[in-house]
């Protein structure tokens, strides 16, 4: 498993740059080793979605020391990449988790709600 700082030097090496221009960006996609710290945190940012995520936090582009622009789906894509192998999507991660009957459990929330007694406000 890769370190953030791994892939923020891999980074430098294709865009130029130092490593700490790309630091935060892979440290955000790996900031789910926080819940778990085995290969599945990667299953809540390293996909198609993910990256696309990244962008929202972090804009399109990003300014590097050296002035150069880089877009940011690109530094996504090649982390994704390093760690992976391919950019799965969410649906590739979603598909490989075993449901457990817990996770089906819901109130039927509408059977205990009286609709005279709910505020329609």
């Amino acid at each position: 498993m890769a370190h953030p700082y791994h892939h923020a030097l891999s980074s430098a090496k294709k865009w130029g740059g130092t490593a700490e221009d790309f630091l935060s960006l892979h440290s955000w996609f790996d900031e789910s080793k926080l819940i778990t710290a085995d290969f599945r945190h990667r299953a809540l940012r390293h996909h198609a979605e993910g990256i696309f995520m990244a962008e929202r936090f972090f804009g399109h582009v990003m300014t590097i020391s050296t002035g150069r622009v880089v877009p940011v789906r690109l530094i996504g894509e090649q982390h994704v990449r390093e760690d992976l192998g391919f950019i799965p999507g969410f649906a590739d991660w979603i598909k490989a988790i075993r449901p457990e009957p817990w996770m089906g459990r819901a109130m039927a929330l509408h059977r205990l709600l009286d609709p005279f007694e709910v505020d329609a406000a």
